[in-house]
């Protein structure tokens, strides 16, 4: 019986290897599968060209949306801050579903609202040191106005997807890892009308889109 359980007790023990070193070779030819396959992903990068100095090429939104998929909102709220008798920041974009804060860091009241239509709100009277949220749930452009302060004006650019940017005052912007495919991209500003460009994403690397600004023109 001795001889009969060390006999088991070896076959048990090769047994064992081979299950890892099975193991180990799946995992060896999965890594190499994922090294030989290109990323399915490229970018979009490029510029806002003005035409003439007095052209404002900062604060474009350039947006790609029509990529279908349930994208992660969030965990934290982003902040929309009043502050000297201002919106902080003038812009601001984010995914659908994005909760935003309004804190009032001013020693007087404000009231923030919108009567646009992807969200109609009204915050009421709210006085300094006091945070108030609100959820963004429905895509478009939300014009923000203080009934008390007619001079404070800001735009909150609610998009479908992640993959988006804002351009700096050199009018520049990147947009990383968006899928491979051809897509429409969207360019926003306050100023001027909206614009689309339809391009062919690659696996790898960016594809150039620019756009062109001119006369200025009401684009709420």
């Amino acid at each position: 019986m001795g001889i009969r359980r060390a006999f088991i007790g070896g076959v048990r023990f090769r047994y064992d290897t081979m299950k890892l070193l099975s193991k180990a070779a799946l995992l060896a030819a999965v890594i190499s599968l994922f090294a030989v396959q290109p990323a399915l992903s490229g970018g979009v990068e490029g510029h806002v060209l003005g035409a003439g100095s007095k052209a404002d090429i900062s604060n474009c939104v350039i947006s790609v949306e029509d990529i279908d998929g349930s994208f992660p909102i969030p965990v934290k709220p982003v902040v929309m801050e009043q502050k000297e008798l201002r919106f902080v920041p003038h812009v601001l974009v984010v995914l659908v579903g994005t909760t935003v804060e309004f804190p009032n860091n001013d020693p007087l009241s404000h009231n923030v609202f919108s009567i646009s239509p992807a969200k109609r709100f009204n915050l009421g009277l709210y006085a300094g040191g006091i945070t108030r949220r609100l959820k963004f749930d429905n895509p478009g452009v939300v014009e923000l106005l203080c009934q008390v302060h007619l001079e404070m004006s800001a735009y909150i650019v609610v998009v479908r997807t992640p993959y988006f940017a804002q351009t700096g005052p050199d009018g520049a912007y990147r947009i990383d890892g968006v899928p491979t495919g051809r897509h429409r991209v969207r360019f926003w500003h306050e100023r001027y009308l909206a614009q689309e460009s339809t391009v062919q994403v690659p696996e790898t690397g960016f594809v150039t889109v620019d756009f062109s600004v001119g006369k200025s023109s009401p684009n709420i």
